[in-house]
């Protein structure tokens, strides 16, 4: 279907938390401590914002379990912020390959991890490093 937009997140996010993944078995415990982290870091709890940490934690599973299926270890997970919103980063060490964006049908089992980043979050972009290829979301902070 296409490729996902290249592009780094904004300079000015600074990181908050990061989490190593080497299984998959691991990911619960992410996904706990970047719950406590979203709050500790300032989510106002509003009317705008209730579903902000869960759709978080959604993009988080589904980026990180690609990322363990699909790249090399170790899976990086980093919260960052700016001004108004929050960014979900995961970074794995296959540089040799691009994220994609493939057409999946209502009974494929996977496949739905970039779809679903784009669908629930502001914006969705990636990137690599000479070492790391990172994909992005971006959440709102402030309502």
């Amino acid at each position: 279907m296409g490729q996902l937009r290249t592009s780094p997140p904004p300079p000015q996010a600074a990181e908050l938390e990061r989490w190593v993944l080497d299984t998959p078995e691991e990911l619960r415990d992410v996904r706990a401590s970047l719950r406590d982290a979203l709050n500790r870091h300032g989510l106002v709890q509003g009317e705008d914002l209730d579903e902000v940490p869960h759709m978080v934690l959604l993009v988080a599973t589904e980026l990180s379990s690609n990322a363990l299926r699909h790249g090399r270890p170790p899976t990086i997970v980093t919260l960052l912020c700016t001004d108004d919103r929050f960014l979900l980063d995961v970074a794995d060490h296959d540089v040799s390959s691009v994220p994609e964006l493939t057409d999946i049908s209502p009974t494929d089992s996977g496949g739905r991890g970039l779809f679903l980043a784009q669908s629930i979050s502001l914006d969705v972009g990636w990137y690599a490093t000479e070492t790391t290829k990172h994909i992005w979301a971006s959440f709102p902070r402030k309502g």
